[in-house]
């Protein structure tokens, strides 16, 4: 079978916990989600199931294209931002063909890459795509806008697409994103998910040069985004300045972390967004989430990630990072 040497993804979230735990009351800091998410009604109309959605999704492509100063020709939807990966992938990605992919970054994207039959590597070098995570996943560590845009002028110059995933950047600074640039060798993917923390939702979109994305739109499934997937997108972007008041939460949260783990002698990047990664030192990180596990907290084991002595913490609300400090205190150490 073709794929049959292929594995899944590892992600973050309480479908990874080894039997024999109980999850009641466990503390989740494996997801990245927004912990002071925008808040608004939203209440769909139920009679939206018993018909099929447009599949042109006209209404939500023309708010998208308004919200981001595109025109809707340039707006791809999708079940999720991984989905949109692979139907960019199969779109773009010929057999054989190379992706520069420069871990660690989020593992969705060489599996996406070797799915449509190409081949990621850590090198530009005949690469027809180059995919950038920004904010990145797992570090944390934002390029600013010109730093991309010399990676965008050096994909032009060079014949390749480059293909950035802004799905946290929200929870950042969106000054630094480079959705509004238009080129052909460009597209930028957005997702709501992590920013509104619907993760049950599954909807995310992206921006692109119209001939490329009219060819996503053929190759992705028909009535990808469900009837109310696609209201809550409407709703929720109406809402999008809301995401000013997550940011300035995160940002205090997150300095408040960093002095704790400081403090404790507990080595970390510099995150710009919602989580941190933080160095075990010698001690595998499969150790330590075991130990974290025993205490009622979950974290990420980077292992997964090609960083086999670190975790993964998201930045949740004071209470709850507090809790998270004191165990790490005495589980790091």
């Amino acid at each position: 079978m073709r794929f049959s040497d292929i594995r899944r993804a590892d992600h973050g979230g309480m479908g990874h916990i080894r039997s024999g735990y109980m999850t009641s009351g466990l503390l989740d800091f494996s997801q990245n989600l927004n912990p002071f998410p925008p808040s608004f009604p939203w209440n769909p109309d139920k009679s939206l199931v018993s018909f099929y959605p447009d599949d042109g999704y006209p209404r939500l492509k023309q708010e998208i294209a308004r919200i981001e100063g595109c025109s809707p020709d340039m707006v791809c939807l999708g079940n999720g931002s991984v989905e949109l990966m692979r139907t960019f992938c199969h779109t773009v990605i010929s057999p054989g063909e190379k992706a520069a992919v420069f871990p660690p970054t989020f593992s969705e994207y060489a599996l996406s890459v070797r799915i449509a039959g190409g081949i990621p590597v850590p090198e530009r070098e005949g690469a027809v795509v180059e995919f950038l995570c920004n904010p990145n996943n797992p570090t944390g560590i934002l390029q600013d806008r010109d730093a991309v845009l010399d990676l965008l002028l050096s994909s032009e110059e060079e014949g390749r697409i480059l293909f950035v995933d802004e799905a946290f950047i929200d929870l950042s600074d969106p000054a630094q994103s480079v959705i509004d640039i238009r080129s052909s060798s460009l597209f930028v993917l957005r997702s709501l998910t992590k920013a509104y923390a619907v993760p049950g939702l599954r909807f995310g979109y992206g921006i692109g040069d119209p001939v490329l994305v009219q060819a996503m739109e053929v190759v992705r499934p028909p009535w990808t985004v469900n009837a109310f997937a696609e209201a809550y997108a409407i709703e929720a972007l109406a809402n999008r300045y809301q995401l000013a008041v997550s940011r300035d939460a995160i940002r205090e949260e997150r300095g408040w972390m960093t002095e704790q783990l400081d403090a404790l002698g507990i080595s970390h990047e510099s995150s710009s967004v919602n989580y941190l990664l933080l160095s075990t030192g010698q001690t595998p990180a499969g150790d330590v989430k075991e130990r974290l596990l025993k205490e009622g907290i979950l974290v990420r084991d980077c292992t997964s990630f090609g960083l086999p002595c670190a975790i993964r913490v998201a930045v949740r609300s004071h209470e709850e990072n507090e809790r998270l400090v004191e165990v790490l205190g005495r589980c790091m150490h």
